[in-house]
């Protein structure tokens, strides 16, 4: 059987319906209420370089917290790593694991062909 991790947050409605999707697949599943359990430094980098981006890409530039930080002048990795560390809300969700692979399940009509991949 397919495990699957998903960084999760129960507030988004395509986070949701990535979880239902994930449900309705029938694949073991881990999900991470990332806003409570926050991926450590480690666990962003790795996401990133399973994704193939940047921190910036992975980063929810239209929250407040991002203009706040004026993350949008910070072009160091290490730094915009630190910021998502730091406040979870700028990762952009949900993001999907699979056998040393991820995505960011936008839209939500590519989760089943990557699970089933």
């Amino acid at each position: 059987m397919i495990e699957v991790t998903i960084w999760h947050n129960p507030r988004c409605s395509k986070s949701r319906e990535a979880l239902s999707i994930l449900e309705e697949s029938g694949c073991e599943k881990n999900v991470v209420s990332y806003l409570e359990i926050t991926p450590t430094k480690d666990e962003i980098t790795t996401a990133l370089t399973m994704l193939g981006m940047s921190p910036r890409e992975l980063m929810r530039t239209k929250e407040d917290i991002y203009v706040e930080l004026k993350l949008k002048e910070e072009n160091d990795y290490d730094a915009l790593v630190d910021a998502m560390v730091t406040n979870p809300k700028l990762i952009e969700r949900p993001v999907i694991f699979k056998e040393g692979q991820a995505i960011i399940g936008r839209p939500t009509s590519i989760i089943a062909k990557f699970i089933a991949s």
